[in-house]
């Protein structure tokens, strides 16, 4: 029988919370296989499913739900490790029941929504899977008196809420649609944080064609550009993707509304993914067998 190494029970110990000697005795009994190990810890103790170790779930599914008078709605996302998991049937499911749950709740708290049978379907879809699954984050978006949320996801990939006053459900599934696309930083000019804004002034003023302008003339040409960065960055001033002779503030004016807001969830950003050289795996791997 080969000897279990410290990595080996540092691993399982990391994933599992055990203590030393019940990993190393759960690896000797299974040979140094460590899914053998989880595997059989969860028969004869009740474990629960074990992290996933080293792995990031960055793929996945957003999904949104919108109440029937479009008075709220909700957008969630749920990660995978792989795109090819997200395309399966049981990760769709669970994608959708987890949706469900959160919008019966109205609530964005993932740990008090995913407590008790929700938590341990996750558990057995990982056992299942053999992928680290997990719900990252939800958003609730509540329209104002008079106003409409409106849903747009693309590809699964993509899921956007917007939030109009007035106008209606399909004006507001169109103007996320736009946002789905364009991926605009903010709602409106006056949204965009004075941090950004100041950062933006540093990059124009540090622009070649600044060098050596007198104040009055540069501080007229930062102005400028800096209103044509927050028109460009701004929903409402942005040219709406159907018609490209009319901002997205126009359109949604035309409709008897007023954009307030947006939320915009695509599947793993601001996540690191690691990265994996394959050949270099397989090769290793190839070494050890």
């Amino acid at each position: 029988m080969a000897a279990i190494s410290a990595s080996q029970v540092k691993e399982l110990r990391e994933r599992t919370g055990l203590g030393m000697m019940e990993c190393k005795k759960a690896l000797t009994e299974a040979g140094g296989d460590i899914e053998v190990a989880i595997e059989n810890l969860r028969k004869s103790s009740g474990l629960k499913a074990a992290k996933k170790a080293g792995r990031t779930a960055a793929e996945g599914a957003v999904v949104t739900r919108v109440a029937e008078d479009a008075s709220f709605g909700v957008v969630v996302e749920i990660n995978s490790e792989t795109d090819f998991v997200a395309r399966d049937d049981n990760f769709k499911a669970f994608a959708e029941k987890i949706a469900d749950a959160f919008f019966d709740a109205r609530s964005e708290d993932v740990a008090a929504v995913m407590e008790g049978a929700l938590e341990t379907a996750r558990e057995q879809l990982v056992q299942k899977i053999g992928e680290n699954i997990g719900v990252r984050r939800c958003a609730v978006v509540e329209a104002p008196e008079g106003g409409v949320v409106g849903e747009y996801v693309h590809g699964g990939r993509i899921g956007v809420l917007t939030l109009l006053k007035g106008g209606n459900a399909e004006v507001a599934k169109d103007v996320a649609m736009h946002v789905a696309a364009i991926n605009p930083a903010v709602a409106r000019p006056e949204d965009m944080p004075q941090d950004k804004l100041e950062a933006e002034k540093a990059i124009i003023l540090a622009q070649p064609d600044m060098a050596g302008k007198p104040e009055n003339i540069a501080e007229k040409m930062v102005q400028g550009r800096l209103k044509k960065y927050l028109a460009e960055n701004s929903l409402t001033e942005q040219p709406f993707v159907k018609n490209p002779d009319q901002t997205v503030a126009e359109f949604v004016k035309a409709a008897g509304g007023e954009v307030v807001g947006f939320t915009r969830f695509e599947v793993g950003e601001g996540i690191e993914k690691e990265e994996v050289d394959f050949a270099k795996e397989v090769m290793e791997q190839a070494k050890r067998s």
